[in-house]
C-alpha cells in the first residue's frame, strides 16, 4: 500500500521512522504501522512529526482483540509494509514459545495500545 510517491524518512543513524507522502499541495507523515503521524503540512513539519514519534512504540506491549474473551497482550516481532507479526507476551524471554499472529499492514483496529482495565499479563488473577 506504499505509493511510489512515498519517501522513506530515516533517523541520522539510518533507522527507518516512516514515510512522507503527498497530501494535496502539502505532505503527510505515516509511521511504520501505516498510521498518520501528521496531517497535511510542510515537508519539514512532516519530518519533525516522525522524528518526535520515533520507534519506541514498537518496543511497548500492545493488545490484540478478537482472540478470546479478553484482549491478548502482545509484542511486535516484525513490521513491514507487507505484514505485521506479533507474539504473545514473552516477559522478556526471547526464546519463550508463544503464539504468533500475522496481521495485515496497515495496522488493523484490533491491534491497539493498552488501555486502563486491560488484562495485565504480569498479574495473576485468582
Amino acid at each position: 500500500m506504499i505509493g511510489a510517491d512515498w519517501t522513506p524518512h530515516r533517523r541520522d543513524d539510518g533507522e527507518l521512522l516512516g514515510w512522507i507522502r503527498p497530501d494535496g499541495d502539502a505532505w503527510a507523515a505515516v509511521d511504520l504501522l501505516g498510521r498518520p503521524a501528521s496531517g497535511a503540512t510542510e515537508w519539514l513539519d512532516a519530518e519533525a512529526a516522525l522524528e518526535a514519534l520515533g520507534i519506541a512504540y514498537l518496543a511497548e506491549p500492545w493488545m490484540l482483540e478478537g482472540e478470546g474473551e479478553s484482549p491478548v497482550r502482545v509484542r511486535f516481532v516484525e513490521v513491514t509494509p507487507q505484514r505485521i507479526v506479533v507474539k504473545g507476551e514473552d516477559f522478556g524471554a526471547v526464546d519463550a514459545l508463544t503464539r504468533r499472529w500475522e496481521l495485515p499492514w496497515p495496522i488493523p483496529a484490533r491491534l491497539r495500545p493498552p488501555r486502563p482495565g486491560d488484562p495485565d499479563a504480569f498479574v495473576i488473577d485468582r
